[in-house]
Formats: C-alpha cells, sequence, structure tokens
C-alpha cells in the first residue's frame, strides 16, 4: 500500500505510516525458475515492485544516511493467495501465509544503482502477462521513499546485508493462472522473466 492509485484500487485509505510485513527466505524465487501456483488458494494474484538490496549492517538508520545502506535495485513480485489474505482479514488473523508462501517472491537480476539512469526516487518499471503491459510505475509515486522505508524498518528490526525490501506496487494488480508469462523490466531493461505452472 506505496502507491496512491493502488491503495484506491484496492479499496482502502492512505497509510499513515508503511504498510510492513515479513516474507521468509524460502519465498525468494530466483533465476527465472517457473512459479507454481499453490494448491490451497483460488486467487493468486501478481504485484509488480521495485526491489532494494541492502549493502551494509544498519539499525536506526537516519532517512539522510539510508541511500549509504544499499547499492543495487531489481524488480520482483509479491504473489499474494487474495483469497487466503481477505479470510484472514475477515477473521482478524495475520496474514502472512498468504504473501509468506514458498517462491511467492520472484526477483529479478540486481543492478547497481550508480548504472541507472535515473536517481532510486524517480525510476521507471512494468509489467508485461502474456505480452501485454498490465502495470507501469515510477517510484517517485510511491507514498514513502525508499529512504523512509529503510529508516522505518530498521526501527524495528536491524537490517543485515543481503535483506530485500520489495517498496510497494502501482496500479494493475490482477490473478495469476498456469501457462501465463510475466516480464518485469526496469527503466526499460528487463530483470525478471518466467512461466507459471
Amino acid at each position: 500500500m506505496n502507491y496512491r492509485a493502488h491503495v484506491e484500487e484496492m479499496g482502502k485509505t492512505f497509510p499513515a505510516e508503511p504498510v510492513i510485513f515479513l516474507k521468509p527466505e524460502t519465498a525468494l524465487l530466483q533465476k527465472n525458475r517457473p512459479f507454481f501456483l499453490p494448491d490451497f488458494s483460488n486467487d493468486v494474484e501478481y504485484e509488480l515492485e521495485v526491489v532494494v538490496r541492502i549493502g551494509k549492517l544498519g539499525k536506526c538508520i537516519s532517512p539522510k544516511f539510508a541511500p549509504t545502506y544499499y547499492d543495487e535495485l531489481t524488480v520482483g513480485i509479491d504473489f499474494t493467495a487474495r483469497d487466503i489474505q481477505k479470510n484472514a482479514i475477515r477473521l482478524g488473523h495475520p496474514w502472512d501465509v498468504a504473501k509468506g508462501f514458498d517462491n511467492a517472491a520472484p526477483i529479478g537480476d540486481f543492478r547497481s544503482k550508480s548504472t541507472l539512469p535515473h536517481t532510486a526516487d524517480h525510476l521507471n518499471f512494468h509489467l508485461l502477462l502474456n505480452d501485454e503491459q498490465v502495470q507501469t510505475g515510477n517510484t517517485a509515486d510511491m507514498i514513502f521513499g525508499i529512504d523512509e522505508l529503510i529508516s522505518k524498518i530498521s526501527q524495528y528490526y536491524t537490517l543485515k546485508i543481503g535483506d530485500l525490501i520489495f517498496t510497494g506496487t502501482p496500479l494493475g494488480v490482477g490473478k495469476v493462472g498456469i501457462g501465463d508469462h510475466l516480464q518485469a523490466f526496469l527503466e526499460g531493461e528487463k530483470l525478471l522473466d518466467f512461466y507459471v505452472r
């Protein structure tokens, strides 16, 4: 819930603070391996996000120093079992399993922020589903910027080298099905390309 149009798309109110949740390491899906739909959900949705990789240990990081804590970015998909999430919310239960299940976090190849044509707070990214553009965004449209996210998260959790921060999704989330082909781009470069099985 970090892009205004997506918050409206979900029928929610704008958050006063970043919405933070965890995905375990087992949620990672790398090297363009296929994503296998889980049998416990009938409604898995994609959410394209810019992903930041933490490069040094940090706790209670000031926003002005946050840029020194990461050097690499990529794009990733925050897969969400929407039916599981909605039911958990209805019951007042945590919804970690709806977002943290195995392989629910495909990530692309990382790029050094020094090689990107724009600063991290003005990056263009988009997602193709079966060769049709379904999501497009720019990090300038985030409610909470990358530096603010790093600072806020580090108030609660010590950030370690290699930790990944998914920064939120723009408008256009949707359901995936078997055979779907997803391709994600950062500043026009394809960094993630995989199929749903």
